[in-house]
């Protein structure tokens, strides 16, 4: 075979090959394009409300750095209103350790938010009131859930006024994985 004819055909080979490539590449790109959207879901706008009662659980320690400066944990339970994913609210209980001077509280917790079907939701947040009785505000990223609530993952903000609470915020859902056969 002379070298013209061996170049052409190398050639020729590599530019099916490479055609080959590029098409296995696009459809790759179309499953999983196609994947992603088949298993996720829009942002859900959403927002709920409550009262907290006082906390069943109180406990403070003084920073030792400035009067009135003091370490705290509280948790109480409270009501909920809404309803997520098509299930009502039913009620929930906060967990959180503050940071309180005589010029602000600073709250970082977690709330459990309970469902009629028994479903939860699980609740971060961080809040900054200016004083213990004075209304505030937190933000909130969801973390996960149970039943229904499965894959849920959202943050909104809240207003905190003496133990009410009314929140807006997003979330998103995975739908759930199909069954394999």
């Amino acid at each position: 075979m002379s070298d013209s004819a061996y170049s052409r055909c190398t050639l020729g080979n590599f530019k099916s090959k490479e055609k080959h490539v590029k098409f296995k590449i696009f459809y790759a790109c179309a499953v999983f394009a196609f994947a992603l959207a088949t298993t996720t879901s829009a942002q859900t706008k959403n927002s709920f409300s409550g009262k907290c009662d006082n906390p069943d659980v109180a406990q403070s320690i003084p920073a030792g750095d400035a009067d009135g400066h003091t370490f705290s944990l509280a948790s109480a339970k409270c009501t909920a209103t809404g309803d997520v994913n098509g299930v009502a609210a039913k009620d929930g209980v906060y967990a959180e350790h503050q940071d309180v001077t005589a010029k602000q509280v600073k709250a970082w917790g977690v709330y459990v938010e309970s469902f009629e079907n028994g479903d939860k939701i699980f609740y971060n947040y961080q809040s900054v009131l200016p004083d213990k009785a004075a209304p505030g505000r937190n933000k909130y990223q969801i973390t996960g859930g149970t039943g229904k609530m499965k894959g849920i993952k959202g943050s909104g903000t809240c207003k905190l006024d003496a133990g009410n609470y009314a929140c807006t915020g997003e979330y998103t859902i995975a739908a759930p994985a199909t069954a394999k056969n």
